[in-house]
Parts: structure tokens; C-alpha cells; sequence
């Protein structure tokens, strides 16, 4: 196959080959780079780039985007060889679109070449870092915000060595960049974390203090540091075959580091960048001074039902999450975990209601063009619940209230934790604490009590006052006896 300049690769050479409808809103390679995106994976191709090409296009400004992937080299080789360049096919009901984006600078490979990526931090011209490497290369416990320090880390930190993990990285590159006197940069979190503008300036102000960098450093650092909290939407599904032909019967040339995502796109931020940023507004986002009521509104009200239907359906056997939708009785009990549950832990954003934006959720998980693998929104449960759910359901008791709904999402995680679905398909356990959760479950006396009790003692899931709950860990064995002596469909009919 032919690559850059030749006749069958997307890139520059083919530019003009693409119908028109398709082709970038810039220039590539005419925008010179102002970010740094660490996390090369689809979800930032498909919402950030999105959204900063189309601010440029609108407003100008040298805001290109240089993408680094922590790990992967598949990625950086697909996107080098095609000049920067990739497609986002959007898939509604009906109909598809694909364009090809040209929001990218660069692309770099962290684990092969560090330093480049040091040097790219402390570089003046960037004046903007993101952040999209799932919740787990945080490396700070889901409960209480502490960084969990392992070797790995340590050695980033305390060590000369070439840095191998985010928080590495990222050390390593202010440090550089204050030594250039490089001026101001906004670090953005826009992972599915609580408060991650907090939790990201946690994480940075915790890894300093590990890596013994003296106080009047620290102090120096916060000054020209800042941490914008962000609210990110749009559903990205991982990309196969089919999405790679798609985008291929589009544009006519073969495009390796395609991405297809629903038609739905959101983006909200907080306005505080110090060096400046792009006309994210003129590309469709949102900029507020807090991110947290739109933040909450998403964890509880789309991801936390996502989780409800990845397991459930996982469990039943369902491939999709459109798939699992289309269960008996799902769409009911859904609703009635956001209206009884999400709705009532937390105050949403003016003008939205929780029962409106829960609907539209629905809707948009029912998009049978956007192939979700229950499997996959099913991954880092540890990770994903605290904020997802266990959130919701804490509140919901610090009030005095039941928490029936959200006990019936936790028992579906620890029904999928089993390893088999209804029809005996194994379902497989990728979790960072994996080791701890296997462990847990085989302490256990294999009840449904016993069950709880094994789970609810992991602390870096659990909050406290939640694990001791003795009326929340009754509702959630409840439904947990109830799926394994079911199937899902069946318990489902009885709850709706």
C-alpha cells in the first residue's frame, strides 16, 4: 500500500482527491503548534481536535495540536504516515458524514523518545497541555484523590531515568519549562474524573513533593500554572475493520487512524488560561467558571447509566450497548435510576433537569449506528464506579435517602465480576485491581452477604461510610442473589 504522496494513503498528496464535504476546515501543516495532547486515542480525536479545528478555522490563532501517545506505537506510525491526518465519520441513525480533520501538528511516542516530549512541554509556544489517558494513568486512588506511588512512579520521580508514566512526564516537563523561564501554560484534564482540574493539580502538586522539589519550586510552579476543570461528551466507540472501510467508501483513499462517534458532541470548560487559548466557543464548546455542576450532571446522568447498561448487558449476553437497550424493562429501570437516584443527589447546571438530559441519554445510547462494546464501557470498573455511582449513592444516604437504583448498578459490576454471563460466555476481568478483586472474591464465602462484604472492604473503592452502610449493602446483595439465581432479562421484568 502507498503512503504519503502516494495514491492509495490518506495525506497531503490526496488532499485534493477527498470530496469536497470531507476535506479539512484548515490547512494542514499551516498551524503552528500551541498544544500538547497527551493521550493519541480516539475520544481525543474525535472531541478536542474537533473542536479546536473548528475554533481555528473560525477565529485563527496558532493552536495546533501536537499528539502524543504515552504508549502505543501503532498509532503514531498510522498518523506519520499519513501527514498528521485522520477522518471522523459521523454516525447518526440514518445517514454518516465523514471529514477529514487537520488539527494536528506533530505526533510523538513517549515511550521511545521521552525526552522529545520534555522538551515539548517546556517549549514557550505551548502554552496549553491536555490530558485523555483514562482514569487509571492518574495513578491517584478514586476515593480520596492520594497518589498511589509504585516502583514505576518512584523511580520517574526520584530517579534520572527517562520517565515512563504521565505524572513522570509531566514533572519532568514543568521542571524543564521553568528552568526556560517558558512562561505560562493551563494543564487540562479531560478525562472522566470528579473535579479533574483539582484532581490533575493533586496529582502534579503530590509528584512534586515526591520528586523533592524544594518549596520556593513548588511556589514558582503555582504561579504559572493553572488547571481548568472540564466537562467532556461525545461517544467514541473503539475503532475496527468496518470503521476503517467506512471511511475508506467516503474519502476513496485508505485511511489507518480513522474514527467514527456520534453525531453529539459537548464540551465545557473552565476559563482559565493564563497563555492564552483558542476560540474553543467559536468551535461549539462551553466556557464557564465551573465545570463541576456539568461535570456531575454527566458522571451520574450518562456515564453511571452507561456503566448500568454495559453491565446488565454484558451479563445478558448483549454485544452492544444498543444491543442491551432493547433488554425488557432496561429503558424502565434506567429511568428510574436517574429520576429516584441521579436526580435527586445534586443540584444540575440552570436551565437543564436531570430527567431531560437522562432521556436524551437514552436516546443517544439507542443510536444503533454506534456500535459500543458492552465489554468495553465495561473496563476499570474499580476506576469508573466511585465517580459513576458510588457518588451518587453516598449523597444520596448522607441525606437519609435510599439508594435502591444505584445498589442495583453496583451488584450488576460484582454479578459481571463472577466471569460468566446467563449463557455461560465468559466475561473477562480488565481492571487495574484486578489482582485485589480476584483475591477479595475468593476470600469469599460465595454468597451474595459474603460477596458484598469481600468487595466493599477494597478501600480504593469504597468510600467508607458508604462500605458500612448496612442498608446499602443489604439492597445491593438483594440484587445480587436476584441475578444469579435469574437471568438478567427476567429480574429486570420483576424490577420494571
Amino acid at each position: 500500500m502507498a503512503v504519503n504522496g502516494g495514491t492509495d494513503r490518506l495525506g497531503l498528496a490526496t488532499l485534493r482527491r477527498l470530496p469536497e464535504q470531507s476535506r479539512p476546515l484548515i490547512r494542514p501543516g499551516t498551524v503552528p503548534a500551541g498544544i500538547v495532547h497527551l493521550g493519541l486515542g480516539a475520544f481525543h480525536r474525535a472531541h478536542q481536535a474537533v473542536c479546536t479545528e473548528a475554533a481555528v478555522s473560525a477565529a485563527g490563532g496558532d493552536w495546533g495540536i501536537v499528539g502524543v501517545a504515552p504508549r502505543s506505537t501503532d498509532l503514531v506510525e498510522a498518523l506519520a504516515a499519513q501527514d498528521a491526518l485522520f477522518s471522523v465519520t459521523t454516525l447518526a441513525a440514518d445517514r454518516s458524514a465523514t471529514r477529514v480533520v487537520g488539527a494536528l501538528a506533530g505526533v510523538r511516542h513517549a515511550a521511545s523518545d521521552p525526552a522529545a516530549v520534555v522538551a515539548l512541554l517546556a517549549d514557550p509556544a505551548i502554552r496549553v497541555v491536555t490530558l485523555t489517558v483514562t482514569e487509571k494513568a492518574y495513578r491517584l486512588d478514586p476515593v480520596s484523590g492520594a497518589l498511589r506511588a509504585d516502583d514505576e512512579l518512584t523511580l520517574d520521580l526520584t530517579t534520572d531515568r527517562p520517565p515512563v508514566t504521565v505524572p513522570g512526564l509531566l514533572v519532568r516537563g514543568l521542571l524543564a519549562r521553568a528552568a526556560a523561564q517558558a512562561g505560562p501554560v493551563a494543564l487540562v484534564s479531560c478525562d472522566n474524573l470528579p473535579s479533574n482540574g483539582r484532581r490533575l493539580r493533586g496529582l502534579v502538586q503530590q509528584s512534586l513533593a515526591l520528586a523533592g522539589v524544594p518549596d520556593a519550586v513548588q511556589d514558582a510552579l503555582a504561579g504559572q500554572v493553572s488547571f481548568p476543570g472540564t466537562m467532556v461528551d461525545r461517544i467514541v466507540p473503539a475503532s475496527t475493520a468496518a470503521t476503517l472501510e467506512n471511511a475508506r467508501a467516503a474519502l476513496g483513499v485508505t485511511d489507518l487512524a480513522a474514527v467514527a462517534a456520534e453525531p453529539y458532541l459537548q464540551w465545557v470548560v473552565e476559563d482559565d488560561f493564563p497563555g492564552g487559548r483558542p476560540r474553543w466557543e467559536r468551535g461549539g464548546a462551553v466556557l464557564t467558571t465551573d465545570a463541576g455542576p456539568w461535570e456531575r450532571l454527566k458522571l451520574r446522568g450518562l456515564n453511571g447509566v452507561h456503566s448500568a447498561v454495559a453491565y446488565l448487558g454484558a451479563v445478558a449476553g448483549c454485544e452492544t450497548i444498543a444491543d442491551a437497550l432493547a433488554l425488557p424493562g432496561l429503558t424502565d429501570v434506567l429511568r428510574r435510576f436517574v429520576a429516584d437516584d441521579v436526580a435527586e443527589s445534586f443540584t444540575p447546571p440552570e436551565g437543564t433537569t436531570v430527567v431531560g438530559y437522562g432521556d436524551e441519554v437514552l436516546a443517544r445510547f439507542a443510536n444503533p449506528a454506534i456500535r459500543h462494546r458492552t465489554l468495553q464501557v465495561a473496563m476499570d470498573g474499580s476506576q469508573k464506579l466511585p465517580q459513576r455511582v458510588l457518588h451518587t449513592a453516598a449523597d444520596l444516604r448522607a441525606q437519609g435517602r435510599p439508594a435502591y437504583w444505584s445498589a442495583l448498578v453496583v451488584a450488576a459490576w460484582l454479578r459481571f465480576l463472577d466471569g460468566r454471563a446467563d449463557d455461560g460466555t465468559v466475561l473477562p476481568l480488565d481492571d487495574p485491581l484486578a489482582d485485589r478483586i480476584t483475591t477479595a472474591l475468593a476470600a469469599a464465602d460465595g454468597t451474595a452477604d459474603g460477596t458484598v462484604a469481600a468487595v466493599f472492604a477494597l478501600s480504593e473503592v469504597f468510600p467508607a461510610a458508604l462500605a458500612e452502610d448496612d442498608g446499602f449493602r443489604a439492597d445491593v446483595a438483594g440484587w445480587l442473589g436476584a441475578l444469579r439465581s435469574h437471568p438478567v432479562a427476567a429480574v429486570l421484568a420483576g424490577a420494571a
